[in-house]
């Protein structure tokens, strides 16, 4: 018989996460399903990198860390595990995972592997003239410089792998509330027509997707909005009902908080319009949502609502745009900002004369105007300042030679310069086409450490 209530808590915000939340989460949260949603929009073009490398990466590299850490309490608690950290790579993943659960004496599970979001082949054969997103370009202008072509699958990719026994998901590019709405789906049996139960559902996913957003990460600013035992900040999770309103919580004792103003800042991340929030599965509509604290740490959800579902799928372009060449040094004591504004000026009349003056580049003293540009210089003298040079350049060499003339300051520059460090680094950028979504096909492969 399905519960009436799902518990369903956030692993991770994104690939870089603390794991001893997400640990407290699987031994305490008493959850149906543990999230781990970690990728970010260029994350699976720098993965496709490495595993053009090596074929048995391309996958996030915390994987066998956080699966180590949580799988133990998962499998004793009856927590099922979904994530994209397969990325670039979610078949070898799959296999990681496996890897770990025979190291930790689990030779019974399961993992199952959704496949599809990787549409690189099919946009280069027969997408070429498809319109990139707020540019001018098209498909075709970028194809020399691609790397990787990714669409956001919904929830509906997953549920095949839902509807087996794997304890663990692994997803490569997946919409980041799907991951948490198809469990849902699964749970209730909503229907893929059900617009009002899915849009509520994308509700819970986007609430709970950020992790610690939700619970006073990133919302933490002494003295106006004071976040209670910081250090030790606890990942979310919401109780959903068949209805789909939700109470968003954590577990007793963690650090942070849970209210209607960081439940408020997470419903409008990454928001344009709240009325019609474009997922794969549905439209969400957020316009209507009230939130209700309910007591400590527990926050009500309800008036999430949706519209159907649009022809199209979003997929992320992964393409090579250049490089950058970065330097840094630092100046202190009398004079810091005047000798600091005097060396970025000497780099930037000596990349002028070596023919970078068209390049775009920042000069920035950090701790000055690095932030807010010219227009924000110190009203007072900073005890230290610290120049920054980057440049944008089509070349590793001319990266390279950007990052030496700062460097070169040592000797070549204003007294007293210290510290100074270089950066050169391929500039890997993201852009958007739309793709018919009958056009990708998903499929489910199960994997078993007896004998995957």
């Amino acid at each position: 018989m399905h519960k009436t209530t799902l518990r369903i808590g956030a692993g991770a915000g994104y690939a870089g996460d603390r794991i001893p939340p997400a640990v407290e989460l699987a031994e305490k949260g008493q959850l149906d399903y543990l999230v781990f949603e970690c990728l970010a929009e260029r994350t699976i073009a720098l993965a496709q990198l490495e595993r053009s490398k090596d074929p048995a990466a391309g996958f996030d590299l915390m994987l066998a860390a956080r699966m180590r850490a949580v799988l133990p309490a998962c499998i004793r608690n009856g927590t099922r595990i979904i994530s994209n950290m397969g990325a670039a790579n979610p078949l070898q993943a799959g296999h990681a995972v496996l890897a770990v659960a025979r190291e930790l004496g689990l030779p019974q599970l399961k993992v199952a592997v959704v496949l599809g979001d990787d549409v690189l082949a099919t946009l280069t054969q027969t997408g070429l003239a498809l319109p990139v997103l707020e540019s001018t370009q098209t498909l075709a202008d970028l194809q020399p410089q691609l790397i990787s072509a990714n669409a956001y699958l919904g929830a509906e990719a997953l549920l095949p792998a839902l509807q087996t026994d794997a304890q663990v998901i692994i997803t490569g590019r997946v919409a980041d509330p799907a991951l948490f709405l198809a469990p849902l789906m699964h749970h209730f049996g909503w229907a893929s027509d059900d617009w009002q139960s899915l849009g509520k559902g994308v509700l819970v996913g986007h609430l709970l997707e950020c992790a610690a957003q939700i619970t006073g990460g990133y919302f933490a600013d002494p003295g106006y909005k004071d976040v209670p035992d910081l250090a030790r900040l606890g990942f979310p999770l919401a109780e959903v009902s068949a209805s789909g309103d939700a109470v968003i919580t954590k577990v007793a004792g963690s650090g942070g908080c849970i209210t209607v103003a960081t439940c408020t800042e997470q419903l409008l991340y990454e928001i344009e319009n709240p009325a019609r929030y474009l997922q794969p599965d549905v439209v969400a509509d957020f316009s209507q949502v009230q939130l209700t604290q309910l007591g400590p740490d527990r926050v009500q959800v309800t008036g999430g609502s949706g519209h159907p579902r649009t022809d199209t799928l979003k997929v992320t372009l992964g393409y090579r745009d250049g490089f950058i060449g970065e330097g840094q040094i630092s100046y202190a004591g009398p004079g810091a900002q005047a000798r600091g504004q005097l060396a970025l000026e000497l780099v930037r009349q000596r990349l002028a004369d070596a023919d970078y003056a068209e390049f775009e580049g920042r000069y920035d003293l950090i701790g000055v105007n690095a932030i807010f540009g010219p227009s924000s210089a110190a009203m007072t003298e900073p005890a230290e300042v610290r120049a920054r040079v980057a440049l944008r350049v089509p070349t590793l060499t001319q990266a390279q030679h950007v990052a030496h003339e700062v460097e070169a300051l040592y000797t070549n520059g204003p007294a007293g310069g210290g510290g100074a460090t270089r950066n050169v680094r391929e500039v890997v950028a993201a852009a958007a086409v739309l793709m018919p979504r009958n056009a990708v096909h998903t499929t489910t492969v199960l994997l078993n450490a007896e004998g995957d």
